[in-house]
């Protein structure tokens, strides 16, 4: 089970996150983000809690313009990579 950031917005993938049975950290400031294996973002604000400065070693998926399931995809698709 993978750790997931998911920036407080994107309740719908949340839910969709923890259905497939990853573990879901509600991302409010940037030390949410430690320990988590990939982080999703609304790309709302392209400076989400200035994450460009941050030093996350994970992926960061860009949720703007996608649905749930694809972002939900998307998430397991990278987390097969590493």
């Amino acid at each position: 089970m993978a750790r997931i950031g998911v920036e407080e917005t994107l309740t719908d993938v949340q839910q969709l996150l923890r259905e497939h049975g990853h573990d879901v950290v509600v991302l409010k400031r940037e030390q949410d983000m430690n320990g988590c294996d990939c982080c999703v973002i609304s790309g709302q604000d392209q400076n989400m809690m200035n994450m460009q400065n941050a030093e996350f070693q994970g992926s960061v998926i860009n949720a703007h313009g996608f649905n749930s399931e694809e972002i939900c995809d998307e998430v397991e698709e990278k987390l097969q990579l590493h």
